[in-house]
């Protein structure tokens, strides 16, 4: 016969490990890329979408990563994600006392995937912060849910000019750049150093549409003048016609928006047609970036460019970065790394203002815009009023050194402010 009194007491000790492993258990979400927690376990968020904050702070700070891990640009999204997990190790995943746990979703180049992703993220992961995308169409449908959820959102790579003008927020701030920064650097130097007359070219789409139009703002202001301008189609193989137009127009020089494989393929069409060393090239530093001029063989050489980083500027600040980035991946990094390994920093200064507190949203928007420091781009900080990057823009020129070309900083052309309009 059982024991009456021995029973209750099994009974009570069982009721209390009941109770203590439903308090301490943790399970992840399911779906989506595996989050990196650094072994962390998650307390229950709030109901507003943020992670409590927690009188012990061991509980992570949540950032949500929208970013391409697939597809066309799955390149710059490994890229982007290198740079924030090499922030991140320096200061071991940790800030104001609370781990970090970046949980990344794959954009796949589609905007309803993405807003699909961004609502897991808040709904599901409870994430304190977003950053990505690269694809602007995907920044731009992500807007609005952003915007009326008021989820803190640091763009950290795609540069649609609306973002932060007609489509600006306070819950989004940009530290990437702009189609405007990038164009419109170069058009008064083009005027005043290369030529009077110019042709421009770019990939039919919105952006390579934007980047010549700030550029041709630029260079007309200054009294230049267009003489030519040509669209050729996204991921054009032939390029034939397009310069034969070039050609026959007779510029003085010839300004290019291309990148990835399409830079590849027109500069060295551009030099198998004849037109290099007779009608100077310039153009956007992706023209000419680490990741597409080693397949261009010695066709760059010559070409002057502009762009907010390159792997040759000599601060101590890049060539720290560059240093950490190398022993750690064994490559040089991109333009794209130092995206990321700089969105990091921003996002974790954020928080050290706010002392780690994630409770109320619009503070931590507030508290990103408040952030400068100097990367290894140079110094930036965010415009008041546009949600913007301040930042310096550099000259280059792509030089021939032991049989390969590489990039050389020849200067600041100063500090470039958005107009917001």
């Amino acid at each position: 016969m059982i024991n009456f009194k021995k029973f209750v007491v099994f009974l009570v000790l069982m009721l209390i490990l009941a109770i203590s492993t439903v308090g301490c258990g943790s399970t992840k979400p399911a779906g989506g890329p595996p989050s990196e927690d650094r072994g962390n376990a998650s307390k229950p968020a709030t109901d507003q979408g943020v992670s409590e904050t927690g009188a012990s702070g061991q509980n992570p700070i949540k950032i949500g990563a929208i970013l391409p891990y697939s597809g066309v640009y799955a390149a710059l999204g490994e890229s982007l994600t290198r740079g924030m997990e090499l922030y991140f190790d320096s200061i071991n995943w940790e800030v104001a006392g609370r781990k970090i746990e970046l949980i990344k979703e794959d954009e796949e180049n589609d905007p309803q995937v993405a807003l699909r992703k961004l609502r897991k993220l808040v709904g599901q992961d409870r994430i304190d912060v977003l950053t990505g995308p690269v694809n602007t169409a995907v920044a731009y449908a992500l807007r609005d849910e952003v915007d009326q959820q008021g989820i803190p959102f640091l763009v950290s790579h795609a540069g649609g000019n609306d973002l932060t003008r007609s489509k600006r927020s306070e819950y989004i701030w940009r530290s990437s750049f702009n189609s405007w920064q990038i164009g419109y650097s170069m058009g008064k130097h083009a005027y005043e150093v290369i030529g009077k007359k110019m042709f421009v070219i770019a990939p039919d789409y919105a952006f390579g549409r934007e980047v010549t139009t700030a550029f041709k703002q630029a260079f007309t202001q200054a009294g230049g003048q267009i003489v030519g301008e040509l669209y050729p189609p996204l991921g054009a193989n032939d390029y034939a016609s397009y310069l034969t137009q070039i050609k026959s127009a007779k510029p003085d020089a010839v300004y290019a928006f291309f990148a990835g494989s399409d830079a590849v393929r027109f500069v060295k069409q551009y030099d198998e047609y004849g037109l290099k060393g007779k009608i100077p090239l310039i153009g956007s530093g992706w023209l000419v970036a680490e990741n597409v001029r080693p397949a261009m063989g010695t066709s760059a050489e010559g070409i002057i460019s502009t762009m907010f980083w390159d792997y040759s500027l000599g601060t101590l600040e890049n060539q720290a970065f560059v240093k950490a980035y190398e022993e750690k991946y064994k490559e040089r990094p991109s333009l794209e790394a130092v995206e990321g390994y700089d969105a990091a920093r921003v996002i974790v200064e954020a928080f050290k203002k706010l002392n780690g507190d994630t409770s109320d949203k619009k503070k931590i928007a507030e508290a990103i815009g408040q952030v400068e420091f100097i990367s290894p781009r140079g110094p930036i900080k965010f415009d008041p009023e546009t949600h913007h990057i301040i930042q310096q823009m550099y000259l280059i020129k792509t030089v021939l050194k032991d049989g390969k070309t590489e990039n050389m900083v020849m200067g600041t052309l100063g500090e470039f402010k958005d107009p917001g309009q």
